[in-house]
């Protein structure tokens, strides 16, 4: 499974970006799709997360602001992140798994990173 990732870039808080990331290979055997992201000494952390079914979770610090979707006519995932502020900069990395949905999910003492992963794109929100 091959991850490439776009849409990232300089924004001014308050506004808007939209993620993109373009699957490709053996998509068969994915059965959830998330968005990730790593702030400069900080850990990893999981913003959204989409099951094949639709089901998705997103994280207290972004809900209401980021939402995940995908298109599986295009094989592409989506992030829209809206009223984004400074402490959103961050490398956001798009991931994919095969594991149930809920085993990547950060609801419990114990989950999995998922198991494909992009090179990241770098969000930046300037104050």
């Amino acid at each position: 499974v091959q991850l490439v990732e776009s849409g990232g870039g300089l924004v001014q808080a308050g506004g808007s970006l939209r993620l993109s990331c373009a699957a490709s290979g053996m998509l068969f055997s994915i059965n959830a799709m998330g968005w990730y992201r790593q702030a400069p000494g900080k850990e990893r952390e999981l913003v959204a997360a989409i099951s094949g079914g639709g089901t998705t979770y997103t994280a207290d610090s972004v809900k209401g602001r980021f939402t995940i979707s995908r298109d599986n006519a295009k094989n592409t995932l989506y992030l829209q992140m809206n009223s984004l502020k400074p402490e959103d900069t961050a490398m956001y990395y798009c991931a994919a798994g095969s594991k149930s949905y809920s085993d990547y999910l950060p609801l419990g003492s114990y989950y999995y990173g998922m198991d494909y992963w992009g090179k990241g794109t770098l969000v930046t929100v300037s104050s």
